[in-house]
């Protein structure tokens, strides 16, 4: 008797079983049907209720314009390098043209010509003075030290636009770097090394 109760407590837990699965196959469906109709459905609350309104597609991105950039004049930047140490270090460009407010980038390159290790610092100055305030850089090797590997080569940009606010009558501004060992010893200077 008990191998027939067996079978059919084995035919009732399968029936529940499939009947199981049957509905989280149902409850998968229906879940995923909701997640796909969610995006019509939350664009016509947000035009509805004017909450994170879409961009529309008829607006032209190449037509928007930054309205920071004063198109109205240019500003000549010319580019200097300096080192004290066994460097080669130079802008790969000597100037360039920028609108104030457009954002630019250069970029310098550097070769220690040592057989050694060695950390540097570059430290910017900028002709004439009064221009320091309205020059801004975003992104600068200038900030950080940097090292070179034994006869390493590098190239490091700089990324920086103008303020619009700078006076009319500065035409050119000159951004000079200086590049220098850090951590030489007052001896190793006088001893030329």
């Amino acid at each position: 008797m008990q191998n027939g109760d067996d079978s059919v407590e084995k035919q009732e837990e399968r029936a529940l079983n499939g009947q199981m699965l049957r509905k989280l196959l149902v409850i998968a469906v229906l879940m995923f049907g909701f997640g796909y109709a969610l995006i019509p459905i939350y664009k016509q609350i947000c035009e509805l209720t004017g909450i994170n309104i879409l961009t529309p597609k008829d607006i032209d991105l190449k037509e928007v314009k930054n309205s920071q950039i004063d198109t109205t004049r240019e500003v000549t930047i010319e580019f200097d390098a300096n080192t004290q140490g066994p460097w080669r270090f130079r802008p790969t460009v000597s100037s360039i043209k920028v609108h104030p407010g457009e954002m630019a980038q250069v970029v310098y390159e550097v070769v220690n010509k040592q057989s050694y290790k060695m950390d540097a610092q570059a430290i910017p100055s900028y002709a004439p003075q009064q221009a320091t305030a309205y020059f801004k850089k975003l992104d600068c090797f200038c900030f950080k030290q940097q090292t070179l590997e034994a006869n390493e080569a590098r190239q490091m940009p700089v990324t920086f636009f103008i303020d619009p606010a700078l006076p009319k009558d500065v035409k050119t501004i000159t951004l000079s770097y200086t590049f220098f060992e850090v951590g030489l010893k007052q001896g190793d200077v006088k001893a030329g090394l």
